[in-house]
Parts: structure tokens; sequence; C-alpha cells
């Protein structure tokens, strides 16, 4: 199926479906990001969808178009993308935030932006303080992915310093990894 295909196949009235069409799409942008690029703004538009893994599929979807973003419609939707990250789903923000390092990768003049978001994590509203240690965990590794990209690392590094008390050890690990570099 094509990239059309796929996003008419997110309207049916059966889960299955919309989900199957879901996951197809992302990896369809993965693999051929042209192909899927035309449908940048209807893939964006699900960025507010109530259906969660819909959600979790469009901002990887997006994040494998960055590198053919030639309109830079990422400038655009970068805020409601990164607003993920804020919470209240630890999952959408996870997502988000490894989205956000491969946009970044893909687009370096938005590296300052999204380290800025990634930074802000420690500060979301999550279910649980677990839930908000989990996702600083996917921001430290992020942080690490594209902290090459950035021009200033003392906020970095002062974040990965706050967290290597962390009481989640996977995320106290990080931390300290991350600091090593």
């Amino acid at each position: 199926m094509g990239a059309g295909e796929l996003l008419a196949a997110l309207d049916s009235k059966e889960p299955p479906v919309r989900l199957r069409a879901s996951k197809a799409l992302r990896e369809l942008s993965r693999v051929s990001p042209e192909e899927v690029y035309p449908h940048f703004d209807a893939i964006a538009a699900l960025l507010r969808h109530t259906n969660k893994v819909l959600v979790w599929n469009a901002t990887f979807a997006l994040a494998h178009l960055a590198p053919v973003d030639r309109d830079r419609k990422l400038d655009r939707i970068l805020d409601v993308y990164l607003g993920l990250v804020a919470g209240p789903v630890m999952v959408t923000a996870a997502n988000a935030i490894k989205g956000a390092a491969m946009i970044a990768q893909a687009r370096p003049d938005l590296a300052e932006q999204i380290a800025g978001k990634l930074l802000s994590v420690e500060k979301a509203d999550y279910a649980t303080p677990m839930c908000r240690n989990v996702a600083v965990g996917h921001a430290l590794e992020a942080l690490g992915a594209i902290s090459g990209l950035l021009a200033d690392h003392r906020k970095l590094r002062a974040f990965a310093l706050r967290q290597v008390k962390n009481p989640r050890p996977a995320t106290a690990r990080k931390a300290a990894a991350l600091l090593k570099r």
C-alpha cells in the first residue's frame, strides 16, 4: 500500500486496521521518506489524535521525514512535536524524545531548540515520579546522540550531573555514561 492508502486506512472504523496502517506508514516513512513526504501535514495532524498509538507512530514517521524536509515543514510543527515531551503520557514523551534526536541529526539547525526542550524533561508532568525518571533516561540518551551538534555543553553537563544520583539505576548509569563522553 502507498502512503495515501495507508492514511485513508487510518479512518477505518476497525481499530486493528487503523493500527496496522499506522505502523505501516511509520515503516514506509523510514524506508521511503520521499514517498511519504507529500503527506507530511496529514501525519503532523496525528500528533493531536486521541489514539496514543497513532500519535506514537506519527512521531517516528515525522522524524523519518526530517532528511527530506526540503520545505522546512518541521519548523512549523516542532513546538507541538516537542510539547509531547512535557507529558502526561510517558510513552508518548519517550517516543517524541527519541524522534527529536533523529530530527536533530537530520536537521542540525534544529539541534539547539530540541536540546533545550529535552533538558526540560526534569520538570515534565507524568503519572508518577518513576515515569519522569524513565523519560529523563531517554532524554540523556537523545542528548548524548546530538551532543556533537551543540555549541555549548554546560547545560547538558549540569543536567547529567543532576541525574547521576537518579533513583532509577538505569537512568543514573545513562547520566554517568554521558558525563564520560
